[in-house]
């Protein structure tokens, strides 16, 4: 029995000790587990460091522009050299298309394509030659022979458009879109009416039987074999209604009018005025070829086709007059297109320009009188407006007007001595225009709104408008402090008579031998 139990006590410690071997194992194994794992994690992290290490240390890449591919080999343009260049197998060589941007490795091999460059030198296109070459100009007028990218249409290119290059390269990549022509055009159909204007009741007839009889009524001009004039010159002071004049007929017509900004057309390239008056009647016999009738309006003239040889301006007005000489009188038809011209100072217009068959047609526009004034606030000052004056519209119009034309020592401005010794004293009526008009009007009811704002009485009275004449009238009187004499005389009524003295109502003031022109 004690043999038993012995042996019995011998297996219970055997069976225990196997147990704590089996769970020292299992501990083992788990440890070994975690050993692996973090000698695996320990080197994923060399592998990393490794290839970061070898992407630190690596020599940077090249950027090159493809000029030609032979499949295993192409040439490439880098910093101002043209290599031939090997192209690695990962490359497909059909991506290698002439002005395609690669990268290259130290070794000068293709090992990538890269992304197209967006900015860089641009140049304006002369010519496109048939075997894809290009002659363009640069900013300092350098001529340039340039090969045309794989990304560049030739067929859709024009003269005068502007191009992204490559100089180094030689390479045309891209067509950079410009407004050009466009933003120096307004082709719209305006919304002005000739019942818009006022005063001008004798001009707007001429012009109408000038420029919109002949479209309205073709059959009857080609009956009479009467061939309708070319063009159109408005000129007079400022503010008297050239520009409201030239939109009116291209709304009575129902036209493309093409509003030219005389001063912005005009560049420091040689020939690109040129150019741009060329792209201006091309896009004017475009847009009449569908049988409407196409406006094409100059605004101040007389920046852009002065008297030739005269001296005034840089003489670049001895290709610019030319040039629209020759697209008025051109082998090219003008049908359906006509010229209209505004100025204040038609005497400085090229006299090429305004004989007969071209600028045919010639229509002063004065400054209004007291009767033509009253017309024109008719079309600012109507019944229906919020008006606060006993007699309406119409007392107030005689209101402003009597204020405006009274030839009193009031409204004395200035007091001229011609060369002669002649003496001649301008009135505020010598002065007013179609615009001084309006923005007396815009004045009286700015101050009608104000004082219904302020609490006070319901719509334009006698008291706003006289106050809004003191206004326009003070913020004129800058006037006389111009020395240009032949402004003075044309303003007089007086051309010819040079100017040597001018009084003011405040002080006199004499004019020099230099400012009066000698």
């Amino acid at each position: 029995m004690d043999d038993r139990d012995q042996l019995q006590r011998q297996l219970d410690l055997a069976q225990r000790r196997l147990d704590d071997t089996r769970a020292d194992l299992r501990s083992l194994a788990q440890q070994n587990e975690r050993l692996n794992q973090t000698l695996q994690q320990a080197r994923d992290s060399l592998v990393s460091l490794r290839a970061e290490l070898d992407q630190l240390a690596s020599p940077p890449s090249a950027f090159g522009l493809v000029v030609s591919s032979f499949g295993e080999l192409a040439d490439v343009s880098t910093a101002g050299r043209l290599l031939r260049c090997r192209v690695v197998p990962e490359v497909d060589p059909d991506a290698l298309v002439v002005g395609t941007r690669v990268l290259l490795n130290e070794a000068s091999m293709v090992i990538g394509v890269a992304e197209p460059e967006a900015a860089g030198e641009t140049v304006r296109l002369r010519e496109v030659f048939a075997d894809g070459f290009l002659l363009a100009a640069t900013a300092s007028g350098e001529d340039v022979v340039l090969r045309a990218g794989a990304g560049l249409d030739t067929v859709q290119l024009d003269a005068g458009q502007t191009l992204l290059v490559d100089r180094r390269a030689n390479l045309a990549l891209a067509h950079v879109p410009r407004t050009d022509v466009t933003e120096l055009t307004l082709e719209e159909i305006p919304d002005v009416t000739f019942a818009d204007i006022g005063g001008l009741a004798t001009q707007l007839e001429a012009l109408r039987d000038a420029v919109e009889l002949p479209f309205r009524h073709r059959e009857l001009f080609g009956e009479f074999r009467l061939r309708p004039p070319k063009g159109v010159l408005l000129y007079g002071p400022p503010g008297c209604g050239k520009t409201m004049i030239a939109k009116a007929v291209a709304n009575a017509a129902g036209s493309h009018f093409l509003n030219i900004k005389g001063p912005e057309l005009l560049d420091k390239y040689v020939g690109e005025t040129e150019r741009q008056i060329r792209q201006i009647f091309r896009r004017a016999r475009e847009h009449a070829a569908d049988g409407r009738p196409v406006i094409v309006f100059f605004d101040e003239m007389d920046s852009l086709f002065r008297t030739r040889g005269s001296g005034v301006s840089s003489d670049v007005e001895s290709t610019i007059v030319p040039q629209l000489l020759s697209e008025i009188d051109g082998v090219e038809s003008l049908a359906n297109v006509i010229v209209i011209g505004a100025t204040n100072r038609e005497d400085l217009i090229d006299p090429a320009i305004l004989r007969p068959g071209r600028l045919d047609v010639k229509i002063t526009l004065p400054r209004p009188d007291a009767t033509a004034a009253a017309d024109i606030l008719r079309r600012y000052l109507p019944d229906d407006l919020p008006l606060n004056h006993p007699q309406g519209s119409s007392g107030l119009i005689d209101l402003i007007v009597a204020r405006l034309y009274a030839r009193t020592d009031r409204n004395q401005f200035i007091e001229v001595t011609y060369a002669s010794g002649a003496k001649e004293i301008l009135h505020v009526a010598d002065f007013v225009s179609g615009a001084m008009l309006a923005s007396v009007v815009a004045r009286a009811k700015q101050a009608a709104i104000k004082e219904i704002i302020a609490g006070g009485q319901r719509g334009v009275s006698a008291a706003h408008a006289l106050a809004a004449c003191e206004a326009e009238i003070t913020e004129n009187e800058d006037l006389p402090n111009t020395t240009n004499p032949d402004d003075w005389a044309r303003i007089s009524g007086r051309k010819g008579e040079r100017i040597v003295f001018l009084r003011t109502l405040t002080s006199p003031r004499a004019i020099t031998s230099d400012a009066a022109g000698n």
